[in-house]
């Protein structure tokens, strides 16, 4: 029996975000496997157990620490793990890190673990220090942090080969050792019918119609570049619709609006979250083109989502992307005027063109990226070990 310990994601069961739903994903195909057991670090109010497909899973109780919190996560989950592992006599145990949150701390914990013949990987998920959302010395702790992890992990798990790449060129002197394994997806379609009540309820609140719309899922932060999308989109001839799916921040929105007056527009439409599955997807499916700006990351999630829903996904034309989409997608610059003139001429693809492009997005998820798919490659490295 090998004992995977995960830390770094909130926790399941939930359909927060990226690392949540791998961790999900990952137990739910693993939860007959006779020779994993999952031992899950989850964000809670109180320190109980309970078991979810098969894993147990311990809440890790956090102070109201402002940005601190999440490394105050990882350590005390870290702390458990090592406690357990002693307690219990666990041999030869798997303590995977997801995110460089704590790389001040990865020595002391590598000596520890190593103490209980467990070894640490980490996934280094993709550029934190980028992100415009965090301020200069923030930045520099995520990059002396991701250094200090990727010194003392054991092993570095990549969802992409550019962070693969980058690792290996960034951190040479380390000779970290790394292996690929992509994020997952589904490859199915949602369940629900064009006719359903909660699409139908869904469209007339927003004003949309299947087919009528551009679509765009993610984090409302500037590294996804919704300035460049928003100016970009106005600037066409499309006489469809632009739908934004984000949790809106008040501050940015206001800086948005200021610089590309997206409100005298009606074609763009902020529609806030969906948080059920089923109708998101279907919401994708429905969709005549998804942009997708991300710039800063590896695999992204919402991407691999797209590719396997929406037949004609316009991307950003970026290392990470390329790597997942291949020739199932369009591609566009921040060069002004490029994705204007690429919208006009996605509006007047034939439909036999549009299919095309579909069916290679998702023949690639499906061979590449499918959950099933995935799990097996963690299945297999977690057992030859």
């Amino acid at each position: 029996m090998k004992n995977i310990f995960i830390i770094g994601s909130k926790g399941i069961p939930s359909s927060y975000g990226g690392y949540e739903t791998f961790v999900d994903k990952l137990t739910e195909y693993h939860q007959d496997e006779k020779n994993i057991k999952y031992h899950i670090a989850c964000k809670g109010n109180e320190n109980e157990e309970f078991e979810y497909h098969n894993a147990r899973c311990f809440k890790v109780k956090v102070p109201n620490i402002g940005p601190a919190q999440a490394i105050y996560y990882d350590i005390v989950a870290l702390s458990r793990c090592c406690k357990y592992i002693e307690n219990n006599n666990i041999k030869n145990p798997i303590i995977y890190v997801l995110a460089c949150r704590i790389g001040p701390f990865a020595a002391y914990f590598q000596r520890k673990i190593h103490k209980l013949n467990g070894q640490l990987y980490v996934n280094p998920d993709g550029h934190e220090f980028l992100r415009k959302k965090w301020s200069k010395p923030v930045r520099k702790y995520w990059k002396i942090s991701e250094q200090l992890m990727v010194k003392y992990a054991d092993l570095l798990i990549c969802d992409s080969k550019n962070i693969e790449k980058y690792i290996q060129k960034e951190y040479k002197e380390y000779k970290p050792n790394t292996i690929f394994i992509a994020y997952g997806a589904e490859t199915r379609k949602s369940l629900l019918e064009d006719n359903n009540e909660k699409l139908l309820k869904w469209y007339k609140e927003k004003k949309l119609d299947k087919k009528s719309y551009y679509l765009v899922v993610g984090r409302f932060v500037p590294e996804n570049n919704y300035e460049t999308m928003i100016r970009e989109f106005m600037k066409s001839k499309s006489k469809k619709d632009f739908a934004i799916i984000t949790n809106v921040s008040t501050k940015f929105l206001k800086e948005l609006k200021k610089k590309t007056k997206f409100d005298e527009d009606s074609r763009i439409k902020f529609v806030g979250t969906v948080y059920n599955q089923e109708l998101l997807m279907k919401i994708r499916e429905n969709a005549y083109g998804y942009f997708h700006g991300h710039e800063v990351g590896g695999t992204n999630p919402s991407l691999l989502e797209a590719l396997g829903s929406t037949n004609l996904n316009l991307l950003l034309d970026v290392g990470f992307n390329r790597e997942v989409a291949e020739d199932g997608a369009l591609y566009w610059t921040k060069e002004d005027n490029n994705l204007a003139n690429l919208i006009n001429y996605a509006d007047i693809l034939s439909d036999e063109k549009i299919k095309e492009i579909g069916n290679k997005a998702k023949k690639r998820i499906k061979a590449e990226y499918s959950w099933i798919y995935i799990s097996n490659e963690y299945k297999n490295l977690f057992l030859e070990r």
